[in-house]
């Protein structure tokens, strides 16, 4: 997403389940609709996402652990963590759809390969 573009999502409007495919459909209209098509090459896409994982970590930088659910946080904070951890999602997603890789497949393909690389201890 562009700096300062906002997308409006009335309380009703809310999507509770959305696979990985419809949200590539989503960037990819989107990306149509304002001709930023021809801005988005791999390299690119890389480079945005690698620029919001940056932005990503300052929200954590200097915080020292924090517990999980982030009890301890104002809800304007866990907000702007949505939202740079949205910018990164998206990022990759519309990454893994140039490149033509179903990020979903690779995905399950990648954790059975760990559960086999690193099998569950026996007690």
């Amino acid at each position: 997403m562009e700096e300062g573009e906002e997308v409006t999502i009335a309380e009703d409007q809310r999507v509770v389940d959305i696979s990985l495919k419809d949200l590539a459909k989503k960037l990819e209209e989107f990306a149509k609709a304002r001709d930023w098509e021809k801005y988005h090459s791999p390299r690119n896409l890389l480079l945005a996402m690698v620029g919001e994982v940056g932005e990503l970590s300052e929200i954590f930088q200097w915080k020292g652990e924090v517990d999980k659910g982030l009890p301890n946080w104002e809800e304007s904070d866990k907000e702007h963590l949505a939202e740079e951890l949205s910018d990164v999602l998206l990022y990759l997603i519309r990454l893994a759809d140039i490149c033509g890789v179903d990020l979903g497949d690779a995905a399950t393909r990648k954790i059975v390969k760990n559960a086999i690389k690193y099998p569950p201890k026996a007690c």
